[in-house]
């Protein structure tokens, strides 16, 4: 009999108790206990999040390629990109460097598991108040285990965000994308086929790091004052390499039936997976399997989440070629069992079988219809009066403030530490909308442009999520797709990293409800398949509770990389027009919160038939080679997206807001949030073929002046002078906050 206090310490309530009971007939040994545990976790079976994202669309423009750890879309015939974003948020919370650097590690893990070479990594980060010494700890620790495995394993950290909030102060927010390319015919599949083939352990040893890291730390909010650092793995980037090569190398051979990531339950989550996957059974002996350390217990060895490690099903026969590969590149490679027709997963100590359950019980939990219950805090947050609202007295200083928002600034800072150049295929650089990479060397065969390139990037406003989950989820799709779109590419598909508080708690799985639900329709509308993801919840402490924050990792596609565009002023005498409509929108604007101290109101609008418009007016001239320079309006309104083209272009603008917008609060005109507005800077002689462009989409456009001088000067509607700053002094406000902050 195990005593209820056992099983509730490992994460599991007494009716999943009970079920497990049912389902073995007898009571559980402690290695089952614990497999069932780490299986039926939140973090791996998903159990309450589960039934809500079958909601979200496979479905869109380009061939979604759905299949195992990752997920991805056909650029080209024959060519696959796959992507996948993951969450390590509780472990960097704890350690944040190791916490950080083995996110990074297990999401390149997923991306070549599945038989792409992974060229490119992007992150997205919440911190508490960087003015805090708890924050900059946090924040400068992550970024180094960013950089030190990133930069070591040899994948470019190309794209990302960064945002502060104090919601953020007791559980930092670590999510990781990682990009890969491959045939589509040569995608491998987490699946153990064919009875009698080799299970086969490979890469490095286990240890007793990362135990519990699914059940006990990433499945529960954290108490007052707990420390787990046990169960944060350690990570090595160099076997990471070495293991990238050696699992390429031996796909290639054919002998290779199924292959999967030891991440989150280790041995537990790849056994019963591949077998279940697979309609088979497993036969392995812990007794074989490498370790670093002495007297290690079964139930140790089925949770370990120690770094760097595959599970391989290998065809009969071929055990030998399979291992001698990662022999020669110094891995472990050691046949621990055997696939077997029973569909039952059977571990054996020796000669003493020490769990024997069903493959497809353990990786089938049970699923939970939560309640839900609207926070109180929406309604009186959207029922807020912002229009007494005080104007500034100084609109120069008020730009200022807001360049110097970390929320805002330049995050040269991050970017800089990382490497993301290597590979070469870099494109367009960090720091702008979205990065752009060359897909290179592609078979001839494959049909794909001689030039064909992806943009990527990361996204997600966690303060409109606030005010409103559905609409926030919607506008982080529409804004990553924007971002793409602005580099010259179209929108593919997404991968979502879902970061909320405790679900059972009815307030919090509200606001998850509305935002997948916000997500799907958004998705649906704009044709975009959500192809991987990931959910993590407890993000809270008992004093603080995050922002819903659904990060939306997107992949767009470019026919031909010569014609991407970047976000950067080019030459004096081009004309700036603004795609979209200026409403008076302020609410969970980041002038609100910096210039009033409030976080309220009303998210800004989003009408996705406009946000289309826009989308499709931009892609259209950036393909016909009209357009110099587009930048998506975000953060800070129109005036920042302005200041940020004159920073990156070292060039001044002259500018009048439209007439249309003669009626608005002109802190809203300059500093609102509305959405699909995108900000072009093309040749004199090209406006009237742009103009024809955006009048064939529907979308509504100005010319509101042009580029040149040393300072931004912005007039208003009525033609009253209201910013007139040095490009210098913005690019010095700009550059230097992060940085001044962190010395």
């Amino acid at each position: 009999m195990i005593e209820p206090a056992v099983y509730r310490e490992l994460g599991l309530k007494d009716e999943e108790y009970r079920r497990i009971e049912q389902l073995l007939g007898r009571a559980p040994t402690p290695t089952e206990l614990a497999m069932f545990s780490v299986e039926w976790s939140e973090h791996c079976g998903y159990p309450r999040s589960r039934p809500l994202l079958r909601l979200l669309p496979r479905e869109g423009k380009f061939a979604p390629r759905i299949a195992g750890d990752a997920g991805g879309i056909e650029v080209a015939p024959g060519i696959t990109v796959l992507f996948k974003l993951e969450s390590h948020n509780h472990p960097s919370q704890v350690e944040p460097k190791q916490g950080a650097a083995t996110g990074v590690g297990g999401i390149i893990r997923d991306i070549f598991t599945m038989g792409a070479r992974p060229i490119a990594s992007l992150n997205s980060l919440r911190f508490g108040e960087l003015e805090t010494s708890l924050a900059k700890f946090l924040f400068a620790g992550v970024v180094d285990g960013i950089q030190f495995y990133g930069n070591c394993v040899g994948v470019p950290t190309v794209g990302g965000e960064v945002y502060f909030n104090r919601c953020y102060r007791g559980n930092c927010l670590v999510n990781v994308m990682c990009v890969g390319v491959v045939a589509t015919d040569r995608i491998a599949l987490g699946r153990a086929d064919g009875p009698g083939n080799a299970v086969m352990y490979v890469g490095s040893s286990t240890g007793r790091d990362g135990i519990g890291g699914c059940s006990v730390l990433a499945s529960h909010e954290f108490g007052e004052g707990e420390e787990k650092r046990p169960t944060v793995q350690i990570g090595d980037p160099f076997t990471e390499k070495c293991l990238i090569e050696a699992c390429l190398e031996a796909l290639d051979t054919g002998a290779v039936v199924g292959m999967k990531d030891m991440g989150a339950a280790g041995l537990t989550c790849t056994t019963s997976e591949m077998a279940a996957a697979a309609g088979t059974g497993m036969d392995v002996d812990l007794a074989l399997v490498p370790r670093r350390e002495a007297g290690m217990e079964p139930y140790e060895l089925m949770m370990s989440e120690s770094q760097e490690r595959m599970l391989l099903c290998v065809k009969a026969g071929e055990e030998e070629r399979v291992a001698s590969i990662f022999h020669k590149w110094d891995l472990n490679a050691v046949v621990i069992g055997r696939v077997t027709d029973d569909g039952i997963l059977r571990v054996r100590d020796g000669g003493k079988i020490v769990a024997e359950m069903a493959a497809q019980d353990l990786a089938s939990p049970p699923t939970y219809d939560m309640p839900t219950e609207q926070p109180a805090y929406i309604t009186a947050a959207a029922s807020r009066d912002l229009s007494a609202l005080p104007l500034p007295k100084d609109y120069d200083r008020a730009l200022l403030d807001l360049l110097v928002s970390p929320n805002i600034a330049s995050k040269r800072w991050v970017w800089e530490q990382y490497d993301h150049m290597v590979q070469i295929n870099t494109a367009v650089l960090p720091g702008g909308d979205a990065a752009v990479l060359r897909l290179k060397d592609l078979p001839e065969a494959s049909g794909a442009p001689p030039k064909c390139a992806i943009a990527v990037t990361t996204d997600c406003n966690s303060r409109y999520c606030y005010l409103d989950p559905y609409v926030g989820a919607q506008i982080a799709v529409a804004e990553a797709a924007r971002n793409v779109v602005c580099t010259g590419a179209e929108p593919g598909g997404i991968t979502d990293g879902l970061n909320f508080g405790n679900p059972e708690k009815p307030d919090r799985f509200w606001q998850f409800r509305r935002a997948v639900e916000g997500l799907a329709d958004a998705c649906r509308e704009l044709r975009i398949p959500v192809v991987s993801g990931n959910v993590s919840f407890y993000n809270e402490t008992p004093t603080d509770v995050i922002h819903p924050t659904p990060v939306i990792g997107m992949v767009g596609v470019i026919e031909e990389v010569e014609l991407r565009c970047t976000m950067d002023f080019k030459q004096p005498g081009e004309v700036v027009i603004l795609l979209g409509e200026t409403l008076e929108e302020l609410g969970g604007s980041e002038y609100l919160a910096i210039a009033h101290g409030i976080e309220a109101g009303r998210p800004p609008a989003l009408n996705l038939g406009r946000e289309k418009a826009v989308q499709a007016t931009c892609l259209e001239a950036i393909r016909a080679g009209l357009v110099r320079c587009a930048h998506d309006c975000a953060e800070g309104g129109l005036a920042v997206a302005l200041a940020e083209c004159c920073i990156r272009g070292g060039i001044g603008a002259e500018l009048q807001l439209p007439s249309s917008q003669a009626h608005l609060r002109l802190d809203a005109a300059l500093f609102g949030e509305s959405q699909s507005r995108i900000i072009l800077s093309v040749r004199a002689q090209d406006v009237e073929a742009v103009a024809r462009v955006a009048e064939s989409h529907g979308a509504p456009w100005s010319a509101i002046g042009a580029v040149g001088g040393k300072n931004l000067r912005i007039e208003s509607a009525a033609g009253l002078r209201v910013i007139d700053l040095p490009v210098a002094e913005m690019e010095q406000t700009y550059e230097g906050a992060i940085p001044g902050l962190m010395s």
